[in-house]
């Protein structure tokens, strides 16, 4: 049925569409002379004044299709532009395949510069005899109102040809809505799609009392999202032009995900808000935090990269870097609300590093690393897990020495011998457990077998540790190319602002499997946006301090081909 799966499919395609703006759109916007090169257009949703204050999440696109489509045939070259127009055909077939709608003729005529949708409640009728029915809005903006009728009146006629639904026309406000009821005499008799024009937007809705909300929030500017103080000074924050925004309202969000008709901590403020770039080597997500820390600001640490990368090896999957991770730590506990989502999350993770080692990792690690650091994953040599390496500054009064001393004495507890061994021209402390086994089953010979948990050592002003000889060598060897002077890494930090916190980057070609194997979670969002997962090279977290209780941080996608 056409306009019961309208919606549905609507949902996935706006996602896609900003997935393939920075996917496919990479081969024309390297070389792009146009405006989107500027990063996109200078506008906020419209659509916000349609959804209510508490809405857990709304993802809008603010480029139109056609134009995405003009820009990648118009600039492209012939091999890349056939690349550009096969993804764009691919992200149209999974829109409408199961809608039996054609878009060149039957949507493109009316389809404006705008499509949003949202989450707008987490139970509409807050009925308990039908379970929990979350409310969704789909707004799609138009540029012919009466060809959008058009579109409207045709599609819910062949519903009623075709005999499966009764159509129910209804005044509200002033608005004419358009809604469905299957043609079943069941007593959980439900609707199943509504539609209405409010303005220059054609709205699609779950329920018609989605839609009647909507009116509703246009006519009280006090109930819509439009007019909330926080989204306008998260969008305030963010100045660059955009192709795309999501809003999420985090408590809200998460009980979305859990499937709950309220959040576990409603009291809690959190708003997250993400402005799409398009940048020449890829796609910037520009992030503002609502509800961290007040009214306070706190300037960017950093004017320059950090300095213990330079013992990171060129080679690393994951590596996150930045100073003074005793501080990060206290503002983490004292900044975000206590048990909300994002503490939740952060205390979860924590909790899974520190049990396999036996540690507490604010007290043990974090207390001392007042100094630049960085935290590094290296692909074994042998194939075998990965490695850990991390690097700390060593800063005069922080209780490095007695930190470490504490660290011998835990390994020593679990067993484990403390030594020292050379390593190059450099002297390092190993954690090992001996054992024998014999060489064969039933044999007379014996192997010693020796099980590193850890080796650390000192040079210059860092500390430096890692679970295997191998990892310290590649970190210490002096022809080894660092992370810091590789070409890739350099490319991956140029659309990130110069003053920040630090970096959070991912070598996402190498370490695609093993996030995989490890987060199955990933794998599910590279089918959400596989247009841009396809042509990622590798992707940065940079934060860079707060204003007014607004954290601000940037993502970059850098693109390109496999």
């Amino acid at each position: 049925m056409k306009l019961r799966t309208f919606l549905t499919i609507l949902t996935v395609g706006v996602v896609l569409l900003l997935s393939l703006a920075g996917g496919s759109l990479y081969w024309i916007l390297s070389q792009s002379p146009l405006n989107l090169l500027k990063g996109g257009v200078i506008t906020q949703p419209a659509a916000a004044i349609l959804m209510p204050r508490q809405a857990p999440v709304m993802v809008s696109l603010l480029v139109s299709p056609d134009r995405l489509e003009a820009f990648s045939q118009l600039i492209a070259s012939i091999p890349n532009r056939k690349r550009s127009l096969t993804e764009i055909r691919e992200v149209e077939k999974s829109l409408l395949a199961k809608t039996g709608l054609n878009y060149k003729e039957e949507i493109q005529p009316w389809l404006g510069d705008e499509i949003t949708l949202a989450v707008t409640s987490l139970d509409f009728d807050r009925n308990p005899a039908n379970g929990i029915q979350p409310g969704y809005l789909l707004a799609a903006k138009t540029k012919d109102a009466d060809l959008a009728k058009e579109f409207l009146q045709s599609s819910y006629s062949k519903e009623a040809i075709a005999g499966t639904s009764d159509l129910i026309f209804e005044q509200y406000k002033g608005v004419n809505l358009i809604y469905q009821r299957p043609l079943s005499s069941k007593p959980d008799n439900v609707v199943l799609g509504a539609s209405a024009i409010v303005a220059d937007f054609v709205l699609f809705a779950n329920d018609p009392k989605v839609l009647r909300d909507a009116i509703n929030n246009v006519q009280v500017p006090s109930l819509n999202l439009k007019n909330a103080s926080y989204y306008q000074q998260a969008l305030k924050t963010i100045e660059d032009p955009r192709i795309g925004i999501i809003y999420g309202n985090l408590p809200a969000l998460s009980a979305w995900i859990a499937n709950a008709s309220t959040p576990e901590t409603p009291e809690v403020a959190q708003m997250l808000t993400v402005a799409f770039s398009i940048r020449s080597e890829g796609l910037a997500a520009q992030t503002a935090l609502f509800g961290v820390g007040g009214e306070q600001n706190r300037m960017p640490a950093l004017s320059e990269p950090v300095g213990a990368l330079k013992y990171v090896p060129a080679n690393a999957l994951v590596t996150a870097a930045g100073t003074n991770l005793n501080q990060f730590w206290q503002t983490i506990e004292t900044d975000l609300a206590t048990n909300s989502p994002l503490q939740q999350l952060v205390k979860q993770l924590i909790s899974r590093l520190e049990a396999p080692l036996g540690l507490n990792l604010p007290q043990d690690i974090f207390k001392w690393v007042q100094g630049q650091y960085s935290l590094a994953i290296l692909p074994n040599p042998s194939g075998g897990e990965p490695d850990w390496l991390f690097v700390a500054e060593k800063v005069p009064g922080a209780g490095v020495e007695e930190a470490i001393a504490h660290l011998d004495e835990l390994a020593q507890t679990q067993g484990y011998s403390v030594g020292n061994l050379p390593l190059f021209d450099q002297t390092v402390t190993a954690w090992t457990k001996l054992s024998t086994a014999r060489e064969k089953e039933g044999g007379s010979l014996a192997r010693l077998n020796a099980q590193v948990k850890g080796v650390y050592t000192h040079i210059a002003e860092y500390e430096i540790f890692a679970t295997s000889v191998e990892a310290m060598s590649q970190a210490i060897a002096s022809e080894n190319p660092s992370l810091i002077d590789s070409q890739k890494f350099q490319q991956a930090i140029s659309a990130l602002p110069k003053e920040n916190d630090g970096y959070f980057y991912v070598d996402w070609n190498k370490s695609e499997p093993i996030l995989q194997k490890k987060l199955p979670i990933v794998r599910v969002i590279e089918l959400g946006g596989k247009p841009l997962f396809n042509n990622l090279r590798s992707l940065t977290l940079s934060s860079q301090g707060t204003q007014q209780g607004i954290a601000r941080a940037t993502l970059f996608f850098n693109l390109g081909v496999r």
